[in-house]
């Protein structure tokens, strides 16, 4: 005959209730043991009893069983937190195309496209938009204007001020180093006239005109030899040239 049906729930009777657990121990035990044999398993069982006695089997060894538990055990939790998180990026990523939708219509309307599903009211506020997008570009575009031609102002007054200060300071190198452009005039410059009548017509030479072209070649090499500056050389030859006249006038007197 065949076993019958047993509640399941605590047995009441002490003796009763320690053989059933050693039975079922040793029976649970078993059937580990051949699941692990026969399906190539890795099997940890623990069993504690009422007293508190540790009845335990492992067909890889416990500890490592138990660190492999452990670790699927965090990897599950984890792969729970990832997919939240990719649930929740993808939901605002969902979101974020239906803006940028909705960004994509609103430009196309204010270029003037796409305005065949706009009623009177959302085109006159369009055209309020416009507006104040219009003056606002103006505004900004006189502000830039007017900035550019206060950096042209400093500029110019920049350019001034360098200017100023070069011109001084080439006035100040001049008034180191004066000017040395007059040179000294020949003795020609001077008299062209004389020499030019002393020359008798008839070709004849008188001692007078020799005394005067003797001293004037004598002067003029002095005068450049020493340097000397020509008002100085106009100075010494009047007299001279007194004195050889009159000294001429009196010889011709005692011939």
């Amino acid at each position: 005959m065949g076993r019958g049906k047993i509640e399941i729930k605590r047995i009441e009777n002490a003796n009763s209730r320690q053989v059933t657990f050693s039975k079922r121990r040793a029976g649970l035990l078993k059937k580990a043991k051949e699941l692990a044999i026969l399906c190539d398993a890795e099997v940890a069982v623990i069993i504690f009893s009422n007293t508190g006695k540790l009845f335990e089997f492992s067909s890889s060894g416990m500890k490592r069983t138990l660190t492999r538990y452990t670790k699927c055990q965090n990897s599950s939790e984890t792969a729970i937190v990832e997919y939240k998180a990719e649930k929740q990026d993808s939901m605002e990523a969902e979101i974020l195309k239906d803006e940028i939708t909705n960004l994509q219509m609103k430009q196309l309307r204010l270029l003037g496209k796409e305005l065949t599903g706009l009623s009177l009211k959302d085109l006159q506020h369009l055209e309020q938009q416009l507006n104040e997008g219009l003056l606002s570009v103006k505004e900004r575009k006189e502000q830039l204007l007017m900035e550019q031609l206060e950096q042209s102002r400093v500029q110019e007054k920049r350019a001034m001020l360098e200017n100023e200060t070069l011109r001084r300071q080439v006035e100040e190198l001049r008034g180191f180093f004066p000017s040395t452009d007059n040179s000294l005039p020949s003795y020609l410059e001077y008299y062209p006239v004389e020499r030019k009548h002393s020359m008798p017509k008839n070709g004849v030479i008188g001692p007078d005109v020799l005394c005067n072209c003797a001293m004037e070649k004598e002067d003029s090499d002095t005068t450049l030899q020493l340097g000397l500056p020509s008002d100085v050389y106009r100075k010494r030859k009047v007299p001279e040239r007194e004195s050889c006249s009159n000294n001429s006038g009196s010889q011709i007197g005692m011939v």
